[in-house]
């Protein structure tokens, strides 16, 4: 029997994300690898990668929907969205009555407002580490840790300690002295998880967040700082089973979406000649 497939590529900051969903949206295969320097230029190599997983020849894929930092210059997508709006669909998906998110990856934080499936409203810092994924990248070096461990290592916490400098380079000569002064890791973990959480927290004030919020991106695996997004909002911080392919879920499925329609109206869906092949340019 014929099968109908769609890809959904999230080229991110720091990693590059692609699903392969089949015509009853189940995922076929799902492949995440680093962005990096060189490569954000070889997205074409993780949707190979996810190709052979599924068992698939590339022209299989009926519509193939790019999103993220590096979606512009992609030669294999169809069409590219914005990764606030493939966000905000992939979501709905998980949670089908979210009104809103927060999305923290490796270089911005997002605040999304979400009414079916749709994006209404965000707020976003793209402008600084602080808020980010990257501030614990920094400052987990800065302990002699490794970003995986700050999760657990918070929840041994006592007596939490605040860090209060908004700029990365000043928490980290803050986490610094108290390291000097002998107070306890876990404590200065958790006060690290509380000092994202709360810069989060005020850039989404004016979203108006009163009910359940959905966390996404690769900050989510953080339980330290799902808990400490808790405390902060004061409302139940839920969590996808894999926050960081949220995005390309919502590419995967909104070019469905494209196929259905056309399907539909009886249309010729448009599209430019596809390459799976390494950009040759980038654009942010």
């Amino acid at each position: 029997m014929f099968q109908i497939y769609f890809a959904g590529l999230d080229l991110g900051s720091t990693m590059t994300k692609v699903v392969i969903l089949d015509a009853k949206e189940r995922m076929c295969a799902h492949v995440i690898g680093p962005t990096g320097a060189e490569h954000r230029r070889l997205a074409n190599k993780v949707m190979e990668e996810a190709l052979k997983q599924a068992n698939l020849a590339f022209n299989e894929i009926s519509y193939v929907l790019a999103t993220g930092y590096g979606r512009i210059n992609v030669p294999f997508a169809d069409s590219q969205k914005t990764e606030l709006t493939c966000h905000a669909r992939g979501i709905a998906s998980f949670f089908p009555d979210a009104s809103a998110a927060i999305d923290i990856g490796g270089q911005d934080a997002k605040g999304l407002k979400i009414k079916n499936g749709k994006l209404v409203d965000f707020v976003m810092n793209d402008r600084c580490a602080a808020g980010t994924g990257r501030f614990l990248e920094i400052l987990a070096k800065t302990l002699d840790l490794k970003v995986e461990e700050l999760g657990a290592i918070s929840k041994g916490a006592v007596n939490k300690i605040p860090v209060s400098s908004t700029c990365t380079v000043f928490a980290e000569h803050e986490v610094m002295s108290y390291l000097s002064r002998g107070a306890a890791l876990a404590d200065i973990v958790a006060g690290l998880h509380d000092a994202i959480a709360s810069r989060v927290v005020k850039m989404i004030k004016r979203l108006e967040i009163k009910s359940a919020v959905v966390f996404t991106g690769g900050v989510a695996k953080n339980a330290g700082v799902v808990d400490s997004l808790k405390e902060s909002l004061g409302v139940p911080v839920l969590v996808p089973e894999d926050p960081l392919l949220t995005g390309a879920i919502g590419a995967a499925l909104l070019g469905k979406e494209i196929i259905v329609g056309a399907m539909d109206n009886e249309n010729q869906v448009q599209r430019k000649e596809r390459r799976l092949e390494r950009a040759t340019l980038f654009s942010e």
